[in-house]
Parts: structure tokens; C-alpha cells; sequence
């Protein structure tokens, strides 16, 4: 091990792992005390992914104040060959933003970098830096007179950077897409320290294909993306909530089909069936079921428009009710009212997990395949792993569920260990067989990495592996995540 020279009067210190010295000394001076540490205590919450799965090494974490010092970052770590980890509210439910284990690369933070550089009231647009935290941002929008239209449960914690690079989605994807779709422009630190100047708002760009895109959903194997512009939304002029209940999956389509086709604007259409709301009311204190009665199945239903968006509403649940294609419905009364079910939906995971261990699934399929597929498959992983429950829930109207295949009663603690390997495969592979994405919002990191070697296109995985070597030859930009390169560079 090698003593770390001190010319910027920090306190000596010893260079761990394989990390080299001279590496360290340069990256002292660049960030100073508040931005390069080893103090385990300050690294420790952020060796571990958010679902506790995957944990890591690392001895040495950067947190850059500004894009420029990213740039000179990167450029040290180009000229030393750092592997470099990039994280933001490290809410990845892949592994996507957990170190290696052996410490080899070098955690940098972006949480530093968390101002709202600019939010335009007349042009509708913001730019924030990567470290801005989602609900930050819906703050900031709603105190302008606008709105971000892209909502989820790490909205807490979750950050900007983090959300460009993985392309997340979350429950209003069905009317505003996914966060590559609000991006306007980027600003991004490219593997050799060069930075891609692109926050301008361009609405019309032919200057080759979209940069931007390449590095939304790219997991910060391509770049570090430091600042986006965003697309905002007006705040409508009402928002109405309903709770349905319904025979099937396939007549919860049906009814989003009638609901547009009445000219509701229609932002979120979560289904949820009976046995994941009955443990969610068992999870929740003091929770309560929205409909009497039972419902094989439950659609959440969020619109938005004028004053009158909520009798249209109310009328096109009455018009489903008489003709029987649901079961219930009752449209949430108050703010309060729309908050309990919203939290239901929400609780849908947490409620799982309390309930016992859970191979869980982030999938999509064509919308249209999407309800007799989450009768089929269930049907199907069931009878191969027998004692086991499955079944899908979330965001049907994008093609878009959950789905989890829960520990049959009595599972020893290790089961996920054990048989979370082969089930996931199974799934994976009817998902496949099915025209589908073993991805759909949450992205691969490193615990898909694998999978989509074996199941994605050759071509698909071949276009992934040139840009990856053409943008980071060296293999340094989090490293093990997504596609990694066809053959690891040698050592320096």
C-alpha cells in the first residue's frame, strides 16, 4: 500500500484497494476535503443497492461540486484507469449503481451538484443539475405555475442524473412517455473528460442522431449526465381520482380503451389484483378497501382537464357500470381520498415483501398482449414452481406490470437464493417468446446483465458493444452494468 502525498494540506492518509496514489493526490487537490473522502461512516449507506441485493467495495468516494470538476475527474480518471461508479439517490433496482466488490473503482456522487440552474416560466422549461431530487423539482414546477409531469416512489430520493441514465418511468408514462421523453437537452462528461454541451431546447435538431438518447437509459456506461433541460406541463385545471373494480385484466383495457375514446385525458391507469390489495390492507394500519364487496381486480384511474373533468368522469364509470364491464367504481371525494388510494397502489411492494420473499419482475409486453399475458404466465409459473403465487400489477395502459412470483407458505430464508435463478429465467423467457423487454423502467444494471446477454438480439447486443467501445474503450464508466465490453482491456 502507498502513502498519499498531501501537496493540497490535507490530512496523510493511505491509498487502499487498487486505486493508485498518484491518482489520489491529483483528485485531492481538484475536489478538496469536501469532495474526495475515505471515511467509511460517510461511504457506507452507499455500498448497498436499494432492494439490499448486491453490495460493494469502495474506499474512496468524490462528490463534484460543478461539471467542471467532473470533467477534470474523469480526465484523472482516464489517465490513471479508475473505474468510476456514478450515483445518485442510489434508488437502482438492479444493482445499477452499487461499487464492485474487490474496490477497484472510485464511487462519485453527484448529490453536490443539486441546483435548479434555470426554470423559464414562458418557454415551460427547467434546468437542473444531476443531483436535484425529483420531489425538489415538483416544488419548484408547482410554485412557477407548472408541472413535472413524472411521479414515483423514490420521488424522495430519486435524482435527476439517476433518472436521465436510467430512463425511468413511473405511473404517468401513459400520457407524458418516460423520462427520455420530458428531456429537452443534455449536459454530459464523456469517458475522455470532454464534456457534450447540450442543454440548449432545441424542438428541431438534424445534425445526425439524437446524442441526448444515447445517453438516456445508457446506466452511466456511455457518460456522466451532469444537467438536463426539462420539459414542463401546465397545471390542469382539475385532477380526478377513481378507484374501480373489475372482473379481469382484459376488462380493465377495455375500460382505459372507453375512457379515451370519451376524450379523458387519461395520466394513470394502475391495475392491482384482489390478493395484493387483501395484503395491503393487512401491511397498512388503519387502511380500508375502497370498494365493498370483491373484485377479482382493481384499476386506479388518474384524470386530468377543465372543471368538468370530473362529471365526465363520473359519467363514462356510470356508462361501464350499466354495461356491466365493471363491477364498482367510486371517484375519490377529496385531496385526502385520492391520497389513501394512491397509497395503496403504492404500498404494493412493501406490502409483498412483509408478506414473505418474492421473485420480482420488471416487464412489458405489447399493450394489447398485456392482460392475457399476466393470466398466462401466472397460469404457467405457478404449475413449474409449484406452491408458488404469481401475478402482475402497475401500469397497464404502457405495458408495463410488476410481476412477482411470491415464496410458496412456509419458504425457508434462503429460497430467493435458491430458486429465484430459475424462475426469473422462466419468466424472462415467456416475456421473450412474447415479443416483450425483460426491462421496462427499472433497467439492467448488473442483475440483468446476464439475462439480456443471453435472451437480447445479437444485433441489438452487438450496437450496444460498438458504441460502448467506441465511447469507453477502457471500460471505465460503471464498469459490470448493462452491456459490458466484449473482452475486458488489459491492465495498464
Amino acid at each position: 500500500m502507498s502513502v498519499l502525498v498531501n501537496p493540497a494540506g490535507l490530512a496523510p492518509s493511505i491509498a487502499p484497494g487498487r486505486i493508485p496514489a498518484a491518482f489520489l493526490d491529483a483528485a485531492a487537490r481538484l475536489l478538496g476535503p469536501d469532495g474526495l473522502t475515505a471515511d467509511p461512516e460517510r461511504i457506507a449507506p452507499w455500498l448497498t443497492d436499494w432492494r439490499g441485493r448486491y453490495h460493494g467495495r469502495a474506499d474512496w468516494l468524490a462528490s463534484p461540486a460543478s461539471t467542471e470538476q467532473v470533467a477534470a475527474l474523469i480526465a484523472l480518471c482516464a489517465a490513471h484507469r479508475v473505474p468510476v461508479v456514478p450515483q445518485g439517490g442510489n434508488t437502482s433496482m438492479v444493482g445499477g449503481a452499487t461499487p464492485p466488490a474487490d474496490g477497484s473503482a472510485l464511487l462519485l456522487s453527484l448529490r453536490r451538484m443539486n441546483r435548479i440552474r434555470a426554470l423559464d416560466a414562458d418557454a415551460g422549461t427547467a434546468v437542473a443539475e444531476a443531483g436535484v431530487v425529483l420531489e425538489v423539482l415538483h416544488v419548484a414546477a408547482e410554485a412557477a405555475g407548472w408541472r413535472f409531469p413524472l411521479s414515483l416512489g423514490a420521488k424522495g430520493s430519486a435524482t435527476i442524473g439517476g433518472l436521465c441514465a436510467t430512463n425511468a418511468g413511473g405511473t404517468q408514462v401513459l400520457r407524458f412517455g418516460t423520462m427520455g421523453a420530458l428531456v429537452l437537452g443534455l449536459e454530459a462528461v464523456l469517458p475522455d473528460g470532454s464534456v457534450l454541451h447540450g442543454l440548449t431546447p432545441l424542438r428541431k435538431d438534424n445534425r445526425g442522431p439524437d446524442l441526448r438518447q444515447l445517453l438516456i437509459g445508457a446506466e452511466g456506461t456511455l457518460g456522466i449526465i451532469t444537467a438536463a433541460t426539462l420539459r414542463l406541463v401546465p397545471r390542469p385545471a382539475a385532477t380526478v381520482t377513481a378507484w374501480t373494480g373489475l372482473a379481469s385484466p382484459q376488462d380493465a383495457l377495455a375500460l382505459l380503451r372507453r375512457l379515451e375514446g370519451a376524450g379523458l385525458a387519461v395520466e394513470s391507469f394502475e391495475v392491482i389484483p384482489a390478493e395484493s390489495l387483501a395484503l395491503v390492507l393487512d401491511y397498512l394500519p388503519g387502511a380500508r378497501a375502497p370498494l365493498a364487496g370483491d373484485h377479482r381486480w382493481h384499476a386506479l384511474i388518474e384524470a386530468t382537464g377543465d372543471a368538468g373533468v370530473g362529471a365526465a368522469l363520473e359519467a363514462a364509470l356510470a356508462s361501464a357500470l350499466g354495461d356491466g364491464l365493471i363491477g364498482d367504481a367510486v371517484p375519490a371525494a377529496s385531496s385526502a381520498q385520492a391520497a389513501a388510494f394512491w397509497r395503496i397502489r403504492e404500498s404494493v411492494s412493501a406490502a409483498e415483501k412483509a408478506a414473505g420473499p418474492a421473485v420480482q419482475h420488471d416487464i412489458s409486453v405489447p399493450v394489447v398482449a398485456m392482460p392475457d399475458f399476466m393470466i398466462d404466465a401466472a397460469a404457467a409459473a405457478e404449475r413449474a414452481f409449484p406452491g408458488t403465487h404469481a401475478s402482475g400489477f402497475g401500469h397497464l395502459g404502457d405495458g408495463n406490470v410488476h410481476f412477482h412470483v411470491r415464496a410458496p407458505a412456509g419458504a425457508p430464508a434462503d429460497w430467493i437464493t435458491r430458486q429465484g435463478p430459475a424462475i426469473s429465467d422462466f419468466v424472462y423467457d415467456l416475456v421473450t417468446a412474447a415479443g416483450g423487454s425483460i426491462s421496462a423502467e427499472h433497467g439492467i444494471g448488473q442483475m440483468k446483465r446476464d439475462v439480456f446477454a443471453r435472451l437480447g438480439d445479437p444485433v441489438r447486443l452487438a450496437m450496444l458493444r460498438a458504441v460502448k467501445q467506441a465511447l469507453d474503450p477502457l471500460g471505465l464508466m460503471n464498469p459490470g452494468k448493462l452491456v459490458p465490453l466484449a473482452s475486458p482491456p488489459a491492465a495498464p
